[in-house]
């Protein structure tokens, strides 16, 4: 991963229209993940297969849960202005509505659940930085996949956000399976998650 400190100039900062109009002209790799994070542009390479595996798994579930008019995006923006973030979550689970209603990216306020799935990359991201916007838009839930944890591979559902802080619900290792509460009522087996 790299990132991209920009420098306003003497006495301007960056407002929210800027971050905006620079993450739209930043142009990164073909395939890689641009995102501007506590206002720090950041390019990630593409997913490893693994990790690809994983959000299929994830994603396969959710949709035997979800109701039709909600979808379940890939790569979608999703805006944090509050934390001067526009984060490209690995799954967003958001009402139709909002996808019709926004331009390039949704509202994180608009979203059901978040799903990121770590790489060696961007752990502290997932870890750290991603959850507090998340928290502090108010995403009620937060499923963190992180492959590249200390003592292996984890899982970690959040929920319950107060300010820029969940409730953890759930911490597993790969192999437990992992209950997501109302809306969803749905258990994942992560047993069939690639350990890597």
């Amino acid at each position: 991963m790299s990132a991209l400190t920009v420098d306003p100039g003497p006495g301007r900062a960056h407002g929210w229209d800027d971050l905006v109009r620079l993450w739209e002209e930043t142009d990164g790799p073909e395939g890689s993940k641009v995102e501007i994070i506590d206002g720090v542009v950041t390019v990630s390479p593409p997913p490893a297969k693994d990790h690809n595996d994983i959000a299929d798994e994830i994603q396969r579930a959710l949709y035997t849960v979800i109701p039709r008019d909600w979808g379940i995006y890939q790569t979608q923006g999703v805006s944090v202005p509050s934390r001067s973030g526009i984060y490209i979550p690995d799954l967003l689970v958001v009402p139709k509505t909002a996808m019709r209603d926004a331009d390039r990216f949704v509202s994180a306020d608009d979203a059901e659940l978040v799903v990121e799935i770590t790489s060696s990359s961007n752990a502290r991201h997932d870890r750290i930085s991603k959850p507090a916007g998340y928290a502090l838009a108010g995403v009620p839930l937060y499923l963190l996949v992180d492959r590249w944890a200390p003592g292996g591979p984890t899982v970690t559902l959040y929920g319950e956000p107060k300010e820029d802080v969940y409730r953890v619900l759930h911490a597993g290792k790969f192999g437990d399976t992992i209950h997501l509460p109302d809306p969803f009522g749905l258990t994942i087996d992560t047993g069939v998650f690639p350990a890597g």
